[in-house]
Order: C-alpha cells, then sequence, then structure tokens
C-alpha cells in the first residue's frame, strides 16, 4: 500500500486532508469503503479518501507546519499508512 497526500486545506471551514491510497486489492478497497466513515471514492486505479478535522486537530494548522510542510505531510502520510495497515489487519 502506498499512501500520497494530494490535497489538503480549508473547504467551507472545514479542514481536510485528501489522500491518495495504491496498491490495495479489491477486497481492501471494498471492506475500507463499507467500514470507514469518511468521505471515499473507489474508482479503478483510484482510491481517495477525504479526512476532515477541527482546527485543534488538523495536522497542518500550526505555525511550524507552515515552516517545514514536507515534514508534515511526510509524517501524516506515514501516520495514514499505519492507520490504514491497523484497520485492514482486521479484514481477516
Amino acid at each position: 500500500m502506498i499512501v500520497n497526500i494530494s490535497d489538503y486545506g480549508k473547504i467551507e471551514d472545514k479542514n481536510f486532508v485528501e489522500y491518495l491510497v495504491s496498491d490495495l486489492s479489491l477486497k481492501q478497497k471494498k471492506f475500507l469503503k463499507e467500514n470507514l466513515d469518511e468521505e471515499i471514492v473507489c474508482e479503478e486505479n483510484v482510491f481517495k479518501l477525504t479526512m476532515y478535522f477541527d482546527d485543534d486537530l488538523y495536522p497542518f494548522g500550526s505555525d511550524v507546519a507552515k515552516i517545514r510542510i514536507d515534514d508534515f505531510i511526510a509524517r501524516e502520510q506515514i501516520e495514514m499508512f499505519a492507520f490504514l495497515s491497523g484497520f485492514l489487519e482486521d479484514m481477516e
């Protein structure tokens, strides 16, 4: 599984992070789509997961994040990878 952040920011006063997840099996995509509450778009080779955050939990809201954005993006991608991997363990 490969997790990349494709977009982040604020839409209609909601903080969001959009993740593109690749290298998932059809079974894994189906499991995630059926069991996650987040906004999901699942097309042929694209599995897009959008999460919304309150201001206090938004990973890109701090001043430090603005200065070291690449570090924050990398960390957030790793955290989402770990979350999805753990979630997929429940599939079996």
